[in-house]
Order: structure tokens, then C-alpha cells, then sequence
């Protein structure tokens, strides 16, 4: 790197954007902190403000930014409030990549006036690509600006596949844990506690991507991120439970080969990889409890097939993939609504799944053309698995 990259993050307080953080301290030959955004942890974004010293803050709420504005008073940082100064922060001319982490649609359009203003993304969020992967990748061709994968999985797939000559490629792999549950006697999978769906086995990460994870709706959605990313047809990206969490992902070659990534499962590397791309940054020397894959330690590492009587949401996602016009909206947010019931105790573990596939049902289709239909087909969701919610 000649220069250095000033970085917006959006999404600032949640997990990744926390690391992402974590990682641009340890770097400040490299990345400058701009600004950052989130929705309303004004106590977390007083601690990342004394810490990081951005120029700009946003919050989503006017009433989280006034407090913390009167906390800020005396340190001369801007501190905005709504989605139009979320907008600008993106825009600014000291933004060279925007890092978007905001859980949700809400980060939809964020993500497009990053890309307009021709700034790179470096995508966690999975929302953005599910809802509107095909307008996303045409806004990152039409603006001449890439957008980087930070899910573990996809950044290993944009790794693997530097280099690989596109007809070479039999299949992508993506590669799922299978969460808290992928053994569990099914009853008990049913009534399970919000505190036992969190309980992920190999990862740390926000509420909703660990439930996400044990109904394995987090991997029907990244079938479909994969689906624009790497401009393949989804009967080419395939799910394989592997327990380990080592291989990311892997690459089948047309001669019967294959290309594998492993790794720590930290997602400080994906998000370190996207923020210095194309260079890779020597984490393990400077971030203190970083550390190298050690292959002798690995033991077994096993693999299987989905369950998909275990875990029903991965064909919904194909399903909505397949068929398109506004489902994978639709499906996305009402997957936010039903996991969040869940989270408040309103529906039982079972019932995420079961109100998807009824949403999915009585969903209408709608033709999509810009980001006003992808939000209207994500409202015709929210409606829906909101009425089985209330029952």
C-alpha cells in the first residue's frame, strides 16, 4: 500500500465492525478511521469515538445522536443523525472504502451511495446481496468500483479463485458448521431457548447471524450472495457441514481437483483481507492473540451433506433464489422479523422455519427494477411474517 485507505464503517458497534476496528488500529501506516455510523449504542460509540478518533459520527436516531453529542461536545467531532447523513458520510472525498456491517435492510442504501459515489464496499452485512445482489453487482460494474466480500466464506472463494481460469470450475463449496443443533434430538431442536441457539460451537457473533446459523438460514443466504459474487448458477455452489469451522470454503476443478482455504475461525483475517485487498496483513505479529492454523493440531476434519429435513431453510433460500421477482427480499426480511420474535420469546425455535416457508407461499411476486421495489418486496415480508408472529 502507497497510500493510506480512510475508511467509513457502517455498522461501527456491532461484532464486526468492533474487529474491523481492531484491525485498523493495528495498522495506521495503512487505514485512517473517517467516520462511523450505527443505529443507537450511544455508550459503545463514545468508547470507539475515544479510542479511534474518527471526523464524523452518525447515528441512526435523532435522539441517541443529541446524547451523544453533548458527551462529544468538548472533542470537535461531527456527530449527524439519519440515513441522508449516512449518505454524505460515504460521499466524503477522505473515504477510500466503505466497510458495511449494518444487520438488516437498513444498510441497503448505504451500500448503493457507497457504490455510486465510487467508493470500494467491504460487505459483511449479508442483507445487501441477498435483496438485491443482481442491482448491487450491475451498480459495482456500472461504477467501476468493487465490492469485497468480508463473510468468512466468500472471502475465502475470492482467495481460491484469483488466478483460476473460469472454465476451469466444476463447483463452489460452502462450508457450514451446523450450528448448536446439527445433532440435537429434534424435539429438543423445536422448544430450544434463544440462549441455546446462541450457543454457537465455533464462532462469536451477533444474536441474529447465531440464529441465523442454527436454523442454517445464514447459509441459504449465502448461496445467494455467492450466486452474484462469483456470477455462477446456484446448482454450481454447494453446502457441505463441516464441523471444524477450519475449511472456509473450497473450489472443485473440472479435472477432479480441489482448492481448499483453511483457517482460524477469527473474522478478523476476511475482514483484514478486505481492507488492505489485494495485500494480506501479517496479523499473527501485530494483533496479540491472533494465530496461525497449526495443521498438526487439526486432527479429523470431517464433512457431510445437509440435512434438509434438519435444516428446511436451506431450500426456502434456493427456492427464492430460483424464482426471483422480489422473493429473496422478502424472505431476508422476513427472516428478520420471525428471528427477532424469537429472540423476545413471542414464537418457539420451530417456528421460525415454518412461518418462512408460509411467507414464502403467500408471497405476490413484483417485478424488480431499482432499490424501491427490493424495500416494497421486503415490506410485503415484514407484513407477512408479522401476522404469523401475532398469530
Amino acid at each position: 500500500m502507497s497510500s493510506i485507505t480512510g475508511i467509513a464503517i457502517l455498522g461501527a458497534t456491532g461484532s464486526v465492525g468492533r474487529q474491523s476496528l481492531e484491525v485498523i488500529q493495528a495498522y495506521p501506516e495503512h487505514f485512517n478511521v473517517v467516520g462511523l455510523a450505527a443505529r443507537r449504542s450511544v455508550d459503545t460509540m463514545a468508547d470507539l469515538v475515544d479510542r479511534h478518533r474518527p471526523h464524523v459520527v452518525v447515528m441512526e436516531e435523532d435522539g441517541p445522536a443529541e446524547v451523544l453529542r453533548g458527551r462529544l461536545a468538548s472533542d470537535g467531532i461531527s456527530v449527524q443523525a439519519g440515513q441522508a447523513a449516512v449518505q454524505e458520510l460515504v460521499q466524503r472525498p477522505d473515504v477510500d472504502l466503505v466497510v458495511a456491517a449494518v444487520v438488516g435492510r437498513a444498510g441497503l442504501p448505504g451500500v448503493f451511495a457507497a457504490l455510486a459515489a465510487g467508493k470500494r464496499v467491504a460487505i459483511a452485512n449479508k442483507e445487501p446481496l441477498v435483496m438485491a445482489g443482481e442491482l448491487l453487482m450491475a451498480a459495482s460494474e456500472r461504477y467501476h468500483v468493487e465490492l469485497l466480500p468480508i463473510d468468512s466464506e466468500h472471502a475465502a472463494l475470492a482467495q481460491l479463485l484469483r488466478g483460476v481460469e473460469r472454465e476451469s470450475i466444476d463447483q463452489l463449496i460452502l462450508t457450514a458448521s451446523g450450528g448448536p443443533f446439527l445433532d440435537a434430538d429434534l424435539s429438543f431442536v423445536r422448544s430450544a431457548t434463544p440462549d441455546d441457539a446462541l450457543a454457537h460451537p465455533t464462532w462469536n457473533m451477533g444474536a441474529k447471524i447465531s440464529v441465523d446459523s442454527a436454523t442454517m438460514m445464514n447459509k441459504a443466504f449465502e448461496v445467494i450472495e455467492a450466486r452474484w459474487l462469483f456470477d455462477l448458477s446456484q446448482e454450481r455452489i454447494q453446502v457441505l457441514v463441516h464441523p471444524e469451522s477450519r475449511v472456509h470454503a473450497a473450489v472443485k476443478l473440472l479435472d477432479g481437483s480441489w482448492l481448499a482455504q483453511l483457517g482460524p475461525a477469527d473474522m478478523r483475517i476476511p475482514i483484514a483481507q478486505a481492507l488492505a485487498h489485494p495485500r494480506i496483513l501479517d496479523l499473527t505479529r501485530r494483533l496479540k492473540d491472533a494465530r496461525s492454523l497449526d495443521l498438526c493440531e487439526l486432527g479429523k476434519l470431517s464433512f457431510r451433506d445437509v440435512d434438509e429435513g434438519r435444516f428446511p431453510a436451506l431450500a426456502l433460500g434456493r427456492q427464492a433464489l430460483e424464482a426471483g421477482r422480489g422473493r429473496p427480499a422478502a424472505l431476508c426480511v422476513a427472516d428478520e422479523v420471525l428471528v427477532q420474535a424469537f429472540l423476545d420469546g413471542r414464537i418457539g425455535f420451530g417456528e421460525i422455519s415454518e412461518g418462512l416457508d408460509e411467507v414464502m407461499q403467500e408471497f405476490i411476486e413484483r417485478d424488480i427494477q431499482d432499490l424501491d421495489d427490493i424495500l416494497l418486496a421486503g415490506e410485503d415480508g415484514e407484513r407477512l411474517a408479522a401476522s404469523k408472529v401475532e398469530g
